[in-house]
């Protein structure tokens, strides 16, 4: 059945330099009202123990308009402030939510330069857009066509660190769900293989930052020798800019075509649960894990999911997928990093990564039929509960094992057959 999503629809575009000096005055206006906003609130929090909301952040905005020093605020379209106090009032929404950390204010040289126009603020006729305070539309790079009939509810207008210019517009678009599958697959994330299949396929990494690495470090030595302040240098940032932009560009549209991929061709995704943060603590890996980009690659699975009415399962990280033997169920001690197959007491030989693909996969589809985690149960302490009394028995106890060749089906298993094998939620705890 179709499905109603709002999604965003990005271009990139080529202003005229009256365009671009308004929106350079909107941008500078938007941070300024988000700093002075977040600064009134702090203050009135720590120094008087009130909350302001937005609506009082509202009237604020009113009063600087009418001051002399301020009065340059009503120069530029109302809607784009306003728009930046309510993403301050979110961000202190999900601060108070523990979802977040304290919001922070913006910096003219590391923060975002972007503007939000509301339908109040900006007409959108012929398939042109023309924004508050502007005499003539934008000139887009129409790369792809907006859905029949769509018509924007908001533009948002941004300018990266490499001067280049690009508009999103978010609109009501009709998601077909792909049609259904009885594939499953595993996914193992790794660095020399970016991700390893349960179907044995690995998908090389790319290694984008890698191939532009000399390329990044000559323009990186250009920018230290120019003097700062100078117009050299700010040309030298730029050209360090663009080609962190390339590299960026390029990841995205890997990921973007793998995702899509994997979705489409199952009905059923399995994935880990992990902490890529932790992982960056690693000073000898932690740029490899960045340009791999695993949680990007998470996150597209997870919308894509939604999208097209597949299953995603993410199964703890605490789950031994690669020291495991899919065969016989026991687990290795010890597996360095540099052992990329290896041979278990049972005689079967594995691949690193492909055996904690089918491992992750045999998990995922055990949480799926049994509604369970398959976290192991190391301290009472840590999980606070259990799903069921530990056993004594193998670690592998009540996970299907697959084995090279095998059909992997999606759809849990009937009744009967998930009664002969006790599910692995009672020999783990849960997630």
């Amino acid at each position: 059945m179709a499905r109603q999503v709002r999604r965003a629809f990005k271009y990139r575009f080529y202003p005229t330099s009256e365009q671009a000096a308004e929106l350079s005055r909107t941008f500078g206006c938007v941070r300024l009202v988000y700093n002075k906003a977040l600064k009134e609130r702090t203050r009135a929090w720590y120094g008087e123990q009130r909350r302001i909301s937005y609506t009082q952040s509202s009237a604020l905005l009113t009063q600087w308009k009418k001051t002399e020093e301020l009065a340059f605020l009503a120069e530029v379209s109302c809607v784009p402030l306003q728009q930046a106090l309510r993403h301050l009032q979110t961000a202190f929404t999900n601060f108070f939510a523990k979802r977040a950390a304290y919001p922070r204010f913006k910096s003219r040289k590391r923060s975002r330069s972007s503007a939000e126009y509301t339908r109040s603020a900006f007409t959108w006729r012929d398939g042109h857009i023309t924004l508050a305070k502007m005499a003539g539309p934008l000139d887009i790079r129409w790369s792809r066509p907006l859905p029949e009939g769509a018509e924007p509810t908001t533009v948002t207008v941004s300018r990266d660190g490499a001067g280049r210019w690009f508009v999103s517009m978010l609109c009501e678009d009709t998601i077909t769900p792909a049609p259904d599958t009885d594939a499953a697959v595993g996914i193992d994330a790794g660095i020399t293989s970016l991700v390893a299949l349960s179907t044995g396929e690995k998908v090389a990494n790319p290694r984008h930052e890698r191939r532009d690495r000399a390329r990044l470090a000559k323009a990186q030595r250009n920018l230290s020798r120019k003097a700062p302040g100078s117009a050299n240098r700010d040309k030298a940032r730029r050209r360090v800019a663009r080609v962190h932009a390339r590299i960026a560009d390029r990841r995205r549209d890997f990921l973007d075509k793998l995702s899509t991929r994997l979705v489409r061709e199952n009905q059923t995704v399995v994935i880990e649960d992990l902490t890529v943060r932790n992982l960056l603590k690693n000073g000898r890996l932690a740029r490899a894990i960045s340009d791999a980009a695993w949680a990007e690659l998470r996150s597209m699975l997870e919308y894509k999911c939604a999208w097209y009415e597949r299953d995603l399962v993410v199964i703890d990280r605490w789950f031994p997928s690669t020291k495991l033997c899919g065969t016989c169920g026991t687990i290795r001690t010890k597996l360095p990093l540099d052992v990329r197959e290896w041979t278990c007491g049972c005689g079967a030989v594995h691949d690193r990564d492909v055996n904690a693909a089918r491992n992750i996969l045999a998990a995922g589809l055990a949480v799926s039929a049994c509604g369970d985690g398959v976290r192991p149960q190391r301290d009472s302490s840590r999980t606070g509960r259990s799903s069921a009394k530990q056993e004594t028995q193998r670690a592998t106890a009540g996970i299907p094992l697959l084995r090279a060749g095998e059909e992997v089906n999606a759809k849990p298993s009937p009744p009967s057959v998930r009664r002969a094998h006790p599910p692995r939620a009672q020999i783990y705890g849960t997630v």
